[in-house]
Formats: structure tokens, C-alpha cells, sequence
């Protein structure tokens, strides 16, 4: 419970990088933005420990959520880009 509980406070704040890193309008403002922060956050952090490439409190847990969180947010604008439609 604490586990889940603890990745989701990892990912929001992995999220407000992403979004730092990514600056710029997004289709659905700053709370969603962080919200899909959380989510590439944990896609990601769930993808590093089930391939092996890290254990539980190594370094590279960061990286991948962050890499999966900017992943999720690219998407997203990719997906919703306003103004793109004739």
C-alpha cells in the first residue's frame, strides 16, 4: 500500500519536471499535464524494475520515470494539438 502510495507522490513530482522540461501550452493545462506525469512516471519506473534494469531506490528509477513521464506528455500534445485541424 505504502509502495503505491509512495510512487504516486515520486510521479507527481516527477511530473512538475516533466513539465519544467517541457514548457509550453498543453491541451489540457498544468493538471492534467501532471497527472500524465504520474501515470508516464509509473509506466516507466514499472517497465526499468520489470526489464532488470534497476532495483527498488537506485538512481536509474528516476530517470526512467522521468523519461516515461516527458514519453506520456509528448503523446498527449501529439494527440491533442489545438488549432491543427482545418
Amino acid at each position: 500500500m505504502f509502495s503505491i502510495i509512495g510512487w504516486i507522490v515520486f510521479g507527481l513530482v516527477v511530473g512538475v519536471i516533466a513539465k519544467l522540461l517541457m514548457p509550453g501550452k498543453d491541451p489540457g493545462g498544468f493538471i492534467v499535464t501532471i497527472l500524465l506525469g504520474i501515470a508516464g512516471a509509473l509506466l516507466g519506473g514499472y517497465i526499468g524494475r520489470a526489464l532488470g534494469w534497476y532495483g527498488p531506490g537506485e538512481g536509474a528509477g528516476f530517470l526512467m520515470a522521468l523519461i516515461g513521464a516527458i514519453i506520456l506528455l509528448v503523446l498527449y500534445r501529439l494527440a491533442f494539438r489545438r488549432g491543427t485541424v482545418g
